[in-house]
């Protein structure tokens, strides 16, 4: 379950790095930018993307961690305060999933005499040690998958003909974007072709806005 939720998010940050980086680049080229101020363009949006979603992953996991850190302590005041009335309220947890109260109580006993906290964290918190935030892995897997989906149109930027550059980066990304989006949806356990066409009619509007304010731009300035 945790690594399709890394693979879930990994697919996620390569569609923002996809279709931030494509709408720029699209947007610098409609504007009748060179093709040296359009790589400069989105090598500084890929740069400034990447490091804005480890930012914003960093400071929003690492605010969950801090948030399990106060449940967890609050949780070990009650358990040397009140021990059986935590012992009561464990065992109600197992009575409520199926078991009879006997064998609950049973089951609360042989856990909090093995790690009374632990067991509280996993069955009342949902608190798991393999699904604990970690701020600085989340960080740096989102700025890279961010980096590989915004390298995608960078390199067929850099090996587009000039007159065809717009068609390319448009085309080439649309399709990234479908396969992701077919890829979220199977990760998720939903329908691949609903998937694709939702991101990438989302996509194409952003780029098409992204070349119509550029072209607007590039007339008037």
């Amino acid at each position: 379950m945790a690594q399709t939720g890394w693979l879930r998010a990994a697919v996620l940050g390569a569609n923002d790095g996809i279709l931030s980086t494509a709408s720029l680049v699209l947007g610098v080229a409609a504007a009748h930018g060179s093709r040296s101020s359009v790589l400069v363009a989105g090598v500084a949006g890929l740069v400034a993307g990447a490091m804005a979603m480890a930012a914003g992953e960093y400071v929003s996991v690492h605010s969950q961690a801090d948030t399990e850190q106060a449940d967890l302590a609050l949780e070990r005041a009650e358990l040397k305060s009140d021990e059986k009335g935590e012992h009561a309220e464990l065992a109600a947890i197992y009575v409520g999933r199926g078991l009879d109260a006997a064998l609950a109580r049973r089951v609360a006993d042989d856990l909090m005499a093995h790690d009374a906290l632990g067991a509280h964290a996993r069955d009342e918190l949902g608190i798991a040690e393999a699904l604990r935030p970690r701020p600085i892995q989340a960080a740096l897997a989102s700025a890279a998958s961010f980096a590989v989906g915004a390298g995608l149109p960078l390199i067929v930027t850099a090996l587009a003909p000039t007159a065809a550059l717009l068609i390319a980066v448009s085309t080439t990304s649309l399709l990234f974007l479908a396969l992701l989006g077919a890829l979220a949806a199977r990760t998720g356990g939903a329908a691949m072709i609903p998937g694709a066409l939702r991101v990438t009619f989302w996509g194409a509007l952003a780029m098409g806005i992204t070349t119509g304010v550029g072209a607007w731009f590039g007339t008037v300035v």
